[in-house]
């Protein structure tokens, strides 16, 4: 048991809200007999408190610090929502504990496992340069007019800038592409900065690719999955969920494959289909038939070790995918600078963003770990739009995967490194800016029932699920870390998003492109 005794004194114009002492009731266990709380308004006060340290939170010797600075922070906030009762009129607090601002916000997010992040590349120059081909070729689409970077172009930070992705059938990069003949694809495209970090969790919105320790994968493609997979001539070259995430945009049909009356699509199963994208590459008969001569090379080079190109499988070509999409990891970072110790890394706003990210925010409950994310699944009653996974244009989610009702409307905790340039946001992509989405999750409820969809493009207003049934069972699915609602204040709002740019790498920015791809199919779309 812990005894700390906080001296307060007492002046005017100021004040601190009673949510802080209740965030001090979350942390330790208040209500336990012996425990007592006593908080008076005088010249001079001491609040004496019995103190045990919860076991589900963090410990008392490193969150100390943190909380101590969050309440001088909030007595210091003249524009801080005073809506709640009984707010104790402050104007300053000397406290017995005390530690400065800079060592508060990394000891809360170092306890969280937010650690500097470091990478070094182990793929080889070859393999990356195939990726790269690879990546920006639209000879991997059934109608040969879709890429993987027409979906994750560099225009668009890897992204593009829509809240859905306009699949094979579209036309214009990024931001700029429109619908044409073909589809909305059910959900936001994910960036690719950092996906190769050995950190990196489930893949996809709803995580139906992931490898386990064992090197076992499991994927929407049977034969791939567990220990004895039939297609084990694929998995065995595969080291990575990223490897085996490549392969499946290629045999989706609004995606890159498309419909009937191509070789990709109407090879009549995943597999066919992969041999198929493989005949197009290095061609069959040990590569004198069909193939394209540099492809052939660029395979020879990347993996010397394969002496016929019949021995080239889809696994190839996702390895190389994936090599190149490591080559996009970007973890030099303001704040990573500012948690190894340089303080000037930040400003005061970006501080006081990361205090109360850390603190009024609770955000650190879902964005922790190396990637500020604990690649969990959350149902946090984000905004529908588009075709969604079910009839009818609804998206449960993590349930879509699972068939288990308890897992209705969760998607993945998104990774935040780089997250400035990620926009649009959530599964859908219902919110443009890191404003809008930080106002969203201060009250999710009211926010899906308020959404604003004229701040969409125009062509994805329709896009919006009005379905009142629908907002309420999201609303009701809402994952209990999210209540009570926050309701965070416009300046909260600002240095929290101040604080989320802090973690931008510059040169996430620069993203090459390739003048030319060895098929002599166009780079641009």
């Amino acid at each position: 048991m812990t005894k700390i005794n906080f001296r307060i004194f007492e002046t005017k114009g100021l004040s601190i809200r009673n949510d802080l002492f209740h965030f001090l009731q979350k942390i330790y266990n208040l209500e336990k007999p012996g425990a007592t709380r006593t908080i008076t308004k005088s010249k001079k006060t001491f609040l004496n408190q019995n103190l045990l340290p919860s076991a589900n939170f963090f410990s008392f010797t490193l969150f100390l610090p943190v909380l101590i600075f969050s309440i001088i922070f909030s007595s210091c906030r003249k524009n801080f929502d005073t809506s709640a009762s009984q707010d104790l009129e402050l104007t300053s607090l000397v406290l017995l504990f005390s530690s400065n601002r800079d060592n508060a916000i990394r000891s809360g997010f170092t306890q969280a496992g937010v650690i500097p992040l470091s990478f070094s590349i182990s793929d080889s120059t070859d393999l990356i340069k195939l990726g790269e081909a690879l990546f920006f070729d639209k000879i991997l689409s059934g109608n040969k007019n879709i890429s993987c970077a027409t979906c994750h172009h560099p225009a668009g930070n890897t992204g593009d800038g829509l809240p859905l992705s306009i699949g094979t059938g579209g036309s214009g990069t990024a931001s700029l592409r429109t619908i044409g003949s073909g589809n909305y694809i059910a959900r936001n495209a994910q960036h690719i900065y950092n996906t190769g970090h050995p950190q990196m969790g489930d893949l996809f919105w709803d995580g139906r690719v992931s490898m386990n320790s064992s090197g076992h994968f499991l994927t929407p493609e049977a034969g791939l999955n567990g220990v004895s997979p039939s297609l084990s001539s694929i998995t065995a070259v595969l080291t990575s969920a990223l490897d085996a995430q490549a392969l499946f945009p290629i045999v989706d049909s609004d995606e890159m494959m498309g419909g009937a009356g191509n070789d990709i699509s109407d090879a009549g199963s995943t597999a066919a289909s992969w041999s198929a994208v493989m005949a197009r590459l290095v061609g069959t008969s040990n590569g004198t038939v069909g193939g394209i001569a540099a492809y052939r090379t660029l395979f020879q080079n990347a993996y010397p070790a394969v002496t016929n190109f019949d021995n080239f499988n889809i696994g190839h070509a996702g390895r190389a995918i994936a090599a190149y999409e490591r080559s996009l990891t970007f973890v030099n970072t303001r704040f990573d600078r500012f948690l190894r110790g340089e303080s000037g890394a930040l400003s005061d706003a970006e501080k006081n963003g990361a205090m109360a990210f850390l603190m009024r925010g609770r955000c650190l409950q879902c964005h922790n770990g190396p990637l500020m994310s604990d690649f969990k699944f959350h149902a946090v009653a984000n905004p529908q739009l588009g075709p969604g996974k079910e009839a009818g244009g609804d998206d449960r989610g993590l349930a879509h995967q699972t068939g288990n009702s308890a897992d209705n409307y969760k998607f993945r905790t998104a990774p935040l490194r780089n997250v400035e340039l990620t926009s649009p946001y959530t599964h859908a992509g219902a919110f443009s800016s890191l404003e809008d989405v930080i106002r969203h999750y201060g009250n999710p409820s009211q926010s899906l029932l308020n959404y604003n969809s004229s701040l969409l493009r125009s062509d994805f207003q329709s896009q919006v699920d009005s379905d009142a049934g629908r907002i309420s069972a999201r609303i009701n699915a809402l994952d209990s870390i999210l209540l009570p609602s926050m309701q965070f204040n416009e300046n909260e709002i600002a240095v929290m998003a101040a604080f989320l740019r802090s973690l931008t790498d510059p040169a996430a920015i620069n993203v090459s492109i390739p003048s030319s791809v060895p098929s002599g199919l166009p780079v641009a779309d």
